[in-house]
């Protein structure tokens, strides 16, 4: 996507990962691409140099979510965006279902509500903040009634409470709220 001179760089917190990615490269022979070990929370880039930042399904895993987004910040150029898909929650899940350990492997548990999760973006400095996909995450009955009473389950079938997935983009401003142009 990015043409022969653009760059590609991607980070992962696990060894493993950042193997995978530099050998699935190799198998492409993509010559444009950098694969560095790092915590999303403290990304191994320098600031102002990112053009547009991808994400998928991460950051709701993420403990420090303000401090996730602030990286972003940092790192992307004034005019850059970032894209991330994620899960968030709307109203209250029963605390059984939040910390069951599939609702851990579904990207569920570290999920928090949806305006907090964009409130903390626009607290990051963001601008031009886009939800440009929201889609109910359907549970199963057989798997739902495992967690929630009749009433909870009827919350869930009203839209009352729900896991989302969201699709959300915005823009580094050009210049900084405080008035500084960076």
């Amino acid at each position: 996507m990015v043409g022969e001179s653009g760059k590609v760089m991607g980070v992962d917190m696990t060894d493993v990962m950042v193997a995978k990615a530099r050998e699935n490269a190799d198998k492409l022979n993509f010559n444009n691409v950098e694969f560095r070990k790092g915590d999303i929370e403290e990304l191994p880039i320098g600031g102002n140099l990112i053009d547009v930042v991808i994400s998928n399904c991460v950051l709701n895993l993420v403990p420090d979510k303000e401090k996730a987004f602030a990286e972003t910040f940092r790192v992307l150029k004034p005019g850059g965006s970032f894209s991330v898909s994620d899960v968030v929650l709307k109203g209250e899940l029963p605390e059984n279902l939040k910390n069951d350990a599939e609702m851990y492997a579904g990207c569920v548990s570290g999920a928090i509500q949806m305006a907090d999760y964009l409130n903390i973006i626009h607290q990051t400095g963001f601008a031009d903040i886009k939800v440009q996909k929201e889609a109910v995450v359907d549970l199963p009955d057989a798997i739902l009634s495992k967690y929630v009473s009749e009433i909870e389950m009827a919350d869930f079938k009203s839209g009352k409470i729900g896991i989302y997935s969201i699709t959300v983009s915005a823009t580094k401003p050009e210049c900084t709220p405080g008035g500084g142009c960076c």
